[in-house]
């Protein structure tokens, strides 16, 4: 394929929060110097059992056990979309894979995710383009988060872009820069505790909303060193592990009050993270967070001088980040940049993901 104007992708995402495939059937066109898209299919596949108890203890894995799930993932990956793209009848162009990350110390140097892109592509007879956030790693980055760029040409009406996954991260623009980190742990600690009640998550914030916070278990949070750290700064799940969830294991007496403990804590650090100014500001909240009903009230009353919290439909809110793994997918084909050293801190902007073609055309 050549380069040109309007490009037919499916953009899979799988985040921390181990809530299944994302799909998408994104189609992305460029007129006028500006991006636009629209969503033609969605899709969001449960993984079967087995797979979602390795993947939820892939870091406990041996060497070979894991290099067994990366091509076990793989595999499925690859089944999954092609039977997405059959039934949707979409032409595609290519899929773009974010993959399911496992390992992210990039302190270290190190980012792993796994559904190997060969294999998705061998499967599914579609090319792929995968493996987004090791470049910015090498080149010293945090590999993380790779979405503001897409917040920047698909979503430049919002002063401020929020994602409310397995961790809570946010896109702004600051003096024609843009910015971006991880703000907290979301989803991740409140589906564990969730879990602990036998429930896959809290549904609309339920949980939460009876309980009551306590405090002590609250300072220990908003005290934990990461977030006096300047950004550029990501999380992976080996820290929300150590530093969250050993500690929610204490706290085990009252699950609803440490629910609302969590909620309350994530509301905290968000306000935080959204600077005053004399007009009121537009924030788009996505993910599934969006769902949880109470902590978008906590939200709401935390900011409610500061921003406008805007929810988009459903369809945005579960789907903008396979969405933009779709986008940056376009972005890699054309060589173009997308991922910003203002947002990872690595040593220059890059344009990061290998391309694989089993057609060879």
């Amino acid at each position: 394929m050549k380069n040109k104007e309007k490009y037919k992708v499916i953009g899979l995402m799988s985040g921390t929060s181990l809530d299944g495939l994302d799909m998408a059937c994104c189609e992305f066109e460029f007129q006028d110097g500006l991006w636009s898209y629209q969503i033609h299919g969605t899709e969001t596949r449960s993984y079967p059992e087995e797979l979602y108890n390795l993947l939820k203890t892939g870091v406990e894995l041996s060497g070979f056990e894991l290099t067994k799930l990366d091509v076990e993932l793989g595999q499925w990956m690859g089944k999954a979309v092609k039977s997405f793209i059959d039934s949707a009848n979409f032409e595609v162009d290519f899929i773009a894979s974010h993959g399911h990350t496992i390992f992210h110390q990039p302190e270290l140097g190190i980012t792993k995710q796994i559904g190997g892109g060969n294999i998705i592509a061998a499967v599914s007879g579609v090319p792929v383009i995968y493996d987004f956030r090791s470049l910015d790693v090498a080149l010293g980055g945090q590999g993380a988060p790779l979405v503001p760029i897409g917040d920047v040409m698909l979503f430049h009406e919002y002063d401020y872009c929020l994602n409310l996954g397995g961790i809570a991260n946010i896109s702004f623009d600051d003096h024609g820069q843009r910015l971006a980190y991880d703000i907290c742990p979301c989803n991740m600690a409140l589906n564990y505790v969730a879990n602990k009640k036998g429930q896959g998550f809290d549904d609309g914030g339920a949980m939460a909303r009876k309980g009551e916070v306590i405090t002590d278990l609250l300072e220990i949070f908003n005290s934990l060193d990461f977030y006096s750290q300047p950004y550029p700064k990501s999380l992976g799940y080996e820290w929300v592990s150590d530093k969250v969830l050993k500690v929610l294991d204490v706290y085990s007496g009252n699950l609803e009050n440490v629910m609302a403990t969590l909620v309350e804590h994530i509301a905290i650090q968000i306000d935080r993270a959204i600077t005053k100014k004399e007009e009121t500001q537009k924030l788009l909240i996505t993910g599934g967070g969006a769902f949880n009903q109470f902590l978008i009230e906590r939200l709401q009353e935390y900011l409610k001088d500061k921003a406008e919290v805007c929810i988009p439909d459903r369809t945005t809110i579960n789907y903008k980040e396979a969405l933009i793994f779709g986008f940056l997918g376009v972005l890699r084909y054309q060589k173009q940049v997308n991922c910003l050293r203002s947002v990872t801190g690595s040593g220059r902007d890059n344009c990061g993901g290998v391309i694989v073609n089993p057609f060879l055309s």
